[in-house]
């Protein structure tokens, strides 16, 4: 188990823009990532360091999109308001997963604008869109050397995420504690003030530059 990616939902007509802001902040550039045709969403990809990387994500008018549980929350983030909607973890066997939470995983595609499709098996997005705090787990089926990671990662890594939410509830649903899929990413919890939901808050990376916290 490790950290894969971290998600940032927009609206579409912001996207570019998003897309723009945050690669200026952190000194890199995106690269269009293409669609998923079955959640009814696309993306933008920074690769960073330590084979994780960035996703800027968007719901499009498509009917997956309403019935995909990743294109609904996808969607409920942009629509009030934006930012960091979730996180994900990659293993090695999605099978535990499916047996502990009683439901197969969900195939996922993405195809990017040259045509090569990107392949996985993705499951937790229900418990994701209940308890925001909590990754969903993703298993790459696509070779190593197509992992959104790969690529030009400008000098950027991910240093830190902070979160509003229950250490311990965080160690029940990773079956261990959140620093162990995190490896070097640092962890703070950030105590909940009146109208925050649990979740993602904000993350830091170090990039050559400086420290740079994008909340």
């Amino acid at each position: 188990m490790r950290l894969d990616h971290v998600s940032y939902a927009c609206t579409p007509n912001e996207l570019g823009d998003v897309v723009q802001r945050i690669g200026s902040c952190l000194g890199g550039q995106f690269a269009d990532g293409g669609r998923h045709p079955r959640f009814g969403t696309r993306n933008f990809i920074l690769p960073l360091i330590g084979s994780v990387y960035l996703e800027v994500v968007t719901a499009l008018d498509h009917p997956a999109a309403e019935k995909a549980p990743f294109g609904r929350a996808v969607r409920a983030c942009a629509e009030s308001g934006g930012g960091w909607w979730g996180w994900a973890v990659a293993v090695d066997d999605v099978t535990p997963y499916e047996q502990r939470l009683g439901r197969a995983a969900v195939e996922g595609i993405r195809v990017r604008p040259d045509g090569q499709e990107l392949r996985w098996h993705q499951i937790g997005l229900l418990d994701v869109i209940t308890d925001p705090q909590v990754p969903y787990f993703t298993h790459w089926e696509t070779d190593p050397d197509e992992h959104p990671s790969v690529g030009e990662s400008h000098g950027i890594r991910l240093r830190g995420l902070e979160m509003v939410g229950d250490p311990e509830r965080m160690t029940q649903w990773l079956g261990a504690p959140i620093e162990h899929p995190l490896g070097d990413v640092a962890i703070s919890w950030r105590d909940a003030q009146p109208g925050d939901a649990p979740g993602l808050v904000a993350v830091q990376f170090d990039t050559p530059h400086g420290s740079v916290c994008i909340d």
